[in-house]
């Protein structure tokens, strides 16, 4: 059982991690200066990581096209290649790393590398937290955007001040914050509020203060 320490332990931890994410809010909402973007001229290209499926096709080559994981510590293994870092490079960095190995064995190889299932390295993940229902960390997908993340952590709690939601995001090494409304786009069905979003991005969901 329990005693009454215990439980005020607990609860206080609770309390100020709540206010943590309240004061991240606040922060982040007072330095942002304008809503997110409603389109994104160019997004960075996604880069492997642990976890990640990936499709390695060699021209003319099909028994060396395979599907292989990118293991835990991040490498791969195909025909004639036993160990290979793959994660964080791009699949055309890896497409041409793979090349150069294989262009021992094969005359001028072609590889091309997609990713297949993403997971990514956690910096190019999408997290979503405070008065999100499910607060977690999601795998980016290319042409991602804001519905798509609320979707895939079950939407907003009623004490949700949607339309304060930031997204905070880095750009040029620089983190910069925009508002998001989320009330307008999952209460009233408004799709000018719904944004796109780059791998790495955090959605800051504050609590109303009513």
């Amino acid at each position: 059982m329990f005693n009454l320490q215990t439980v005020a332990s607990v609860a206080i931890r609770g309390l100020l991690i709540s206010l943590a994410l309240l004061v991240s809010a606040c922060t982040a909402q007072n330095q942002a200066s304008t809503v997110a973007p409603a389109s994104l001229s160019e997004a960075p290209q996604y880069i492997i990581g642990p976890q990640d499926e990936l499709d390695v096709f060699v021209w003319q080559n099909p028994n060396l096209s395979v599907t292989v994981p990118v293991r835990p510590d991040g490498r791969i293994s195909t025909p004639l290649v036993d160990d290979m870092v793959a994660a964080s490079k791009t699949s055309q960095e890896l497409a041409r790393d793979l090349e150069k190995v294989l262009a021992k064995y094969v005359k001028d190889p072609l590889v091309t590398v997609t990713v297949k299932t993403f997971n990514g390295p956690y910096n190019q993940q999408i997290r979503i937290v405070g008065q999100a229902a499910e607060p977690k960390a999601i795998p980016y997908r290319s042409e991602m955007t804001v519905l798509d993340a609320m979707i895939a952590v079950g939407g907003m709690t009623e004490f949700a001040a949607g339309n304060r939601t930031v997204i905070v995001r880095n750009e040029g090494g620089e983190n910069k914050s925009y508002v998001v409304r989320l009330n307008d786009l999952l209460m009233d069905g408004d799709v000018s509020a719904n944004v796109p979003l780059l791998p790495g991005d955090i959605l800051i969901i504050p609590e109303s203060w009513f």
